[in-house]
C-alpha cells in the first residue's frame, strides 16, 4: 500500500505539470490571437446574461468609433494613457492615502488596467484578482498597441444594464452608431462609467452632471495633446 502511495504522488504531479503548462501556452495564444481577434465573450458579460440584465453588444472596429469618444474615455479614466506602461502609480499612491482615511473607496485604474480586467477576469477587490490584473495589465501592454487597448476598452466596457461597448451604448441611448457620436454624446455616456448601471439620458443626478462638465473642459484641454491625438484617428 505503500508503494502504490509512493508511486502515486509523483504521477499526480507530473499531471498537475502537464495541467499549468497547457494553461500557460493556452493563456499567452489566446493574449497574442487578441491582438486582432475579439473576445467570444467575457465573465462580466456572463455574469450580465445570466444576472438577467441581458447583453447588448456589438464590436466594431477603431475606425468605426468617433473620435469623440475615444477622447471622452481617455479624459475621464486614463489621462496618461499615452505614456504610461499600464500602470499611474502617483494616481495609486493618492488613492491608496485616500482609501485609508476615508470609507468612500477612490480606484486608480488604467485603461490598460480596466482591458485587463474586463477581458480575462472576474469583478472585484481581492488581492488574487488584483495580482492577475497586474500581470495581464504588463501583457497586454507588452504584446498589443496602444490603439488596441484603447480599441479593446472601448468594445467590452459595460456602458449601461446589459449593454458592452460604445457602439451598442450609441445606439441603445441616442439611436446612432459609435461612429456618429457628437461630442456632448459621448462625454455623457464617459461620466456614467463608475457606475454604467445608473445610466440615463433623462434624468442626470448631480454629481454625474458635475463630472460631465469636466470631462468636456478635459476633452477641449488634452485634444491638442500630439501623443492623444495619433490614438483618435
Amino acid at each position: 500500500m505503500a508503494f502504490k502511495t509512493k508511486g502515486l504522488v509523483p504521477r499526480i504531479w507530473r499531471v498537475i505539470k502537464r495541467i499549468f503548462i497547457f494553461l500557460f501556452f493556452f493563456h499567452l495564444f489566446y493574449l497574442i490571437i487578441l491582438r486582432w481577434v475579439n473576445p467570444p465573450i467575457t465573465l462580466t458579460q456572463l455574469g450580465s446574461l445570466f444576472g438577467g440584465y441581458g447583453l447588448k453588444r456589438n464590436y466594431v472596429d477603431m475606425n468605426d468609433i468617433s473620435p469623440y469618444a475615444k477622447l471622452a474615455v481617455i479624459a475621464h479614466e486614463d489621462q496618461l494613457f499615452p505614456d504610461h506602461d499600464g500602470f499611474d502609480f502617483k494616481s495609486i499612491e493618492k488613492a491608496m492615502k485616500h482609501n485609508q482615511k476615508s470609507k468612500s473607496l477612490h480606484g486608480a485604474s488604467t485603461i490598460s488596467q480596466q482591458v485587463a480586467k474586463n477581458v480575462f477576469l472576474w469583478q472585484g477587490r481581492t488581492w488574487i484578482r488584483k495580482a492577475f490584473e497586474t500581470y495581464f495589465t504588463f501583457m497586454i501592454e507588452l504584446l498589443w498597441s496602444k490603439k488596441r487597448i484603447l480599441e479593446m476598452y472601448l468594445n467590452v466596457s459595460e456602458m449601461g444594464k446589459g449593454v458592452f461597448g460604445i457602439d451598442a451604448a450609441a445606439k441603445q441611448y441616442f439611436d446612432k452608431p459609435a461612429k456618429n457620436l457628437t461630442r456632448t454624446e459621448a462625454a455623457l455616456i464617459a461620466s456614467f462609467l463608475p457606475n454604467p448601471k445608473a445610466f440615463s439620458t433623462k434624468v442626470i443626478p448631480r454629481d454625474v452632471a458635475r463630472k460631465y462638465t469636466w470631462v468636456l473642459s478635459q476633452m477641449n484641454h488634452l485634444q491638442d495633446d500630439p501623443d492623444i491625438d495619433k490614438l483618435l484617428h
